[in-house]
């Protein structure tokens, strides 16, 4: 790196904290820190729920994504429009006229105080192990690439969102996240545009098109019913809607974006906004990795991305064995850059069909030698991770963007990352108050609440960098955020579904099949059931079954 991009990339990050720290001063009552005031607008609650949701994890694992598979993640989207509508109409109406803090707090109202509190815990449960991911991810990466102490970046991390939240509490958040949005937008624009000025002179977007499509990288809709598939069409229409009802829905960190709005009208304009703005930029961020991908049919690539696992198998009894595979790698890739130098001067009217096939072979066999390399780094160290997908986006910026922008991309992964820890953070500190403390606390005075909040973040937050010290990286990390979230989230949606639409159970029903079914649920993902998108369905099919069973076990015994 050079020295604009420090310039570049130190200057951003203090600015973010300060303007949050600076913008959000003042607030000592509970509804300015933990509501921000109720005045929000609806693009800042928009915003402010994207920028929650599109962690560094989103900018750095899905261009990594679609570079190896293609352009079909994004059905993983597809349920949140859908989402973003049975919001609007059923949980805003139902949060605004109680004028709760945190979701949790309605449960009680309708069932009790145990179901308050176990929904509470398995919200700070997975969140809490969420926001020590949204910490590691970015810090492992770059740790890996540029060489810095993963330690120390977990804490700088881990620090720098802790001062402005703790300080400005939801304001802050808030107001940091727009800033956090516009330099992550300009950022990704800005390396798309650059990847287009790269290409050679004859090929054009429509052609770029073209050699993605050859490859299979452009087939977005996969409308099997096959469980097999991760992403589908099916799984993101009805498991991703499902895990978006849960997230948006019932996920403190998301509701507590909303609740800031100054009316209900605001909160569901933002929340539409969010809806129609969502599929179309992950699209576009899908659509920069396929560009890379394009990128690298003209120019050389390395056999594995993550550098610390290619390390590890240099220095091994193996480096020969995946030399050798380099060097097939390296003869591949001179034969897709002919070919496609000769697709790039051939007219519109020619038969591109066969040329366009050759090219689709010759990255079948290039991807096989990445496959082969995956084996051989495994042979030389059986802990090593081999799923690279996270570095290919990092290893563009830093070995292709020219002096400046580098530090603007890496201002990116590090905005996302604040971004979405410090909403974390935010929520975990405000469910914890709200929902542990003050309810065994009563009677004490606003400020001793927010006192409170502001310590339970900053508990939070050391807990979420000791989480991120001794996490793992644990296959793409945008899948394991949403392998955590999945596994607790259809249980809580649910439990809140229950509450809304099934006045025939009460509390105890709902208190115990809550328990049984999270139980049931951590068993089918530990045996690998069905891919994880489901488990959002099946979380909540079985706990509202299972409370209907207990029910009519139980009796209507229960007063509420």
């Amino acid at each position: 790196m050079e020295q604009i991009d420090w310039y570049i990339l130190i200057g951003t990050l203090v600015f973010i904290v300060l303007y949050g720290t600076y913008k959000a001063r003042g607030s000592q009552n509970v509804t300015d820190y933990l509501k921000g005031g109720s005045d929000s607008r609806w693009w800042t609650i928009g915003l402010s729920v994207m920028a929650t949701q599109a962690s560094a994890i989103t900018f750095l694992s899905t261009p990594g994504q679609a570079f190896h598979s293609g352009m079909g993640f994004v059905q993983f989207y597809f349920g949140l429009p859908i989402a973003m509508v049975i919001i609007c109409l059923v949980f805003i109406p139902i949060y605004h006229r109680l004028k709760v803090f945190t979701a949790y707090e309605y449960l009680e109202t309708r069932f009790d105080l145990k179901t308050r509190t176990l929904t509470a815990i398995l919200f700070l449960i997975q969140r809490g192990l969420a926001a020590g991911i949204t910490i590691f991810a970015p810090a492992i990466i770059l740790s890996a690439v540029l060489g810095w102490d993963l330690i120390q970046l977990n804490i700088i991390i881990g620090v720098l969102v802790i001062i402005y939240t703790v300080s400005g509490g939801t304001k802050a958040v808030s107001v940091t996240q727009k800033q956090q949005m516009g330099v992550i937008f300009g950022g990704m624009f800005i390396a798309f545009l650059i990847i287009l000025n790269y290409l050679p002179l004859d090929i054009n977007f429509d052609k770029a098109m073209q050699i993605a499509g050859a490859s299979g990288k452009l087939d977005v809709l996969d409308f099997s019913f096959n469980l097999e598939n991760k992403y589908t069409f099916w799984s993101g229409i009805i498991g991703g809607s499902f895990l978006a009802l849960s997230y948006f829905g019932t996920d403190q960190s998301q509701v507590q974006r909303y609740l800031s709005g100054r009316s209900m009208k605001e909160m569901q304009m933002g929340m539409i906004f969010n809806g129609l703005l969502k599929v179309p930029m992950q699209f576009f961020i899908l659509l920069v990795g396929v560009m890379v991908f394009v990128f690298y049919q003209f120019n050389t690539s390395p056999l594995h991305f993550n550098p610390s696992s290619v390390k590890d198998v240099m220095e091994s009894e193996f480096a020969q064995e995946y030399q050798s595979l380099e060097a097939e790698k390296t003869q591949i890739e001179k034969e897709i850059r002919a070919k496609q130098l000769t697709f790039s001067v051939m007219k519109d009217t020619d038969d591109k069909s066969g040329i366009l096939s050759e090219i689709a072979t010759l990255n079948t066999q290039e991807a096989s030698l990445r496959d082969q390399a995956k084996k051989t780094i495994k042979k030389a160290n059986p802990d090593a991770e081999v799923n690279d997908k996270d570095y290919v986006f990092i290893h563009f910026i830093l070995n292709n963007l020219p002096k400046g922008l580098i530090g603007l991309l890496l201002a990116v992964i590090l905005s996302a990352a604040m971004s979405s820890t410090a909403s974390e953070l935010n929520a975990l500190g405000s469910t914890t108050t709200i929902d542990l403390y003050k309810r065994n606390k009563k009677g004490r005075s606003d400020k001793h609440y927010v006192n409170a909040s502001k310590w339970f973040t900053m508990l939070w937050g050391a807990i979420a960098i000791g989480v991120a010290c001794v996490a793992n990286l644990f296959e793409n990390l945008i899948e394991l955020v949403n392998i955590i979230g999945s596994i607790f989230y259809g249980n809580v949606l649910g439990i809140f579904l229950l509450a809304f639409f099934f006045r025939y159970v009460k509390s105890r029903a709902v208190f115990i099949a809550a328990i049984i079914t999270q139980a049931i649920i951590v068993y089918i993902w530990w045996i690998d059931l069905m891919p994880y998108l489901w488990l959002n369905l099946a979380g909540s099919a079985l706990v509202i079954f299972i409370a209907f069973i207990l029910q009519g076990i139980i009796g209507n015994k229960e007063n509420k």
